[in-house]
């Protein structure tokens, strides 16, 4: 079975990667089309100031942002980008399918709970079992 070629609402990546930004902000949802068309901040542009470095090569540190609000672009396809949690940069390996998410939406802020056995004094049952 042939891999199928990925198309975001009906354009192929090339297409994307063709079209300028205020073409391309209008396949977007409303809210992600709304925050580009509002203008990148500072930080923002200075993240796609350093992608389009590191695409011609002039850039050769890994890119890392606090921008968690900024919208996948298709010219960072293919790149890793390590995003800021509130406590560490987690490398994000940038997918076509995600394109026109927020790169926070792949750095999760919160830590998947993982219990252990309950302490000594957690409840009144624990008092009968055998200190090891």
């Amino acid at each position: 079975m042939p891999k199928r070629e990925f198309k975001y609402r009906g354009y192929r990546l090339e297409d994307l990667l063709n079209m300028s930004l205020e073409d391309f902000s209008k396949l977007l949802p409303s809210r992600q089309r709304r925050s580009l068309r509002r203008g990148l901040s500072p930080e923002q542009k200075k993240l796609l100031r350093k992608i389009r470095l590191a695409r011609r090569g002039k850039y050769s540190k890994p890119i890392r942002t606090h921008s968690r609000d900024m919208v996948v672009l298709p010219e960072m396809v293919g790149m890793t980008i390590y995003v800021h949690n509130g406590k560490e940069f987690v490398p994000v390996q940038i997918k076509p399918e995600m394109i026109g998410h927020y790169l926070g939406e792949f750095a999760l802020t919160r830590k998947i709970v993982q219990h252990g056995s309950p302490g000594v004094g957690a409840t009144r049952s624990s008092m009968f079992v055998a200190v090891k």
